[in-house]
């Protein structure tokens, strides 16, 4: 009976250090996603303004009204920003695992409501 008790023991402690490593890399791979597309946003000279859902949608006459450089910086810089709560969760993750996962997601979910509330007052 207490090889039992051993076995399970090490089965659910291997199982959480699997989970471990997910979260580590599930958080990494979303702050290299983030990082990259705001990198990419951030370079490409206007030509990223396809990719912004809602304005692709504009007409050309409509689309001479705005600063196509300035408005991929912006939402590169935007973007970039956005990567920073993952790196912090990856940080947490080591210590308290899927806590760190959780909250980047918390932070990452408000931070996109503000950007879409940013992006309502400017257009209405």
């Amino acid at each position: 009976m207490e090889q039992d008790d051993k076995f399970k023991f090490v089965e659910s402690t291997e199982r959480k250090h699997y989970m471990f490593y997910i979260y580590i890399i599930f958080d990494f791979a979303m702050a290299v996603i983030m990082l990259l597309f705001g990198i990419w946003f951030y370079r490409s000279k206007g030509q990223a303004s396809n990719f912004l859902s809602g304005y692709n949608m504009k007409s050309a006459e409509e689309r001479k009204k705005y600063d196509e450089n300035a408005m991929c910086k912006a939402y590169g810089k935007r973007m970039m920003f956005m990567s920073i709560p993952f790196i912090a969760g990856m940080i947490i993750d080591i210590w308290h695992i899927g806590i760190g996962c959780l909250i980047a997601w918390v932070i990452w979910f408000v931070m996109f409501i503000l950007l879409l509330m940013d992006r309502h007052k400017r257009e209405g």
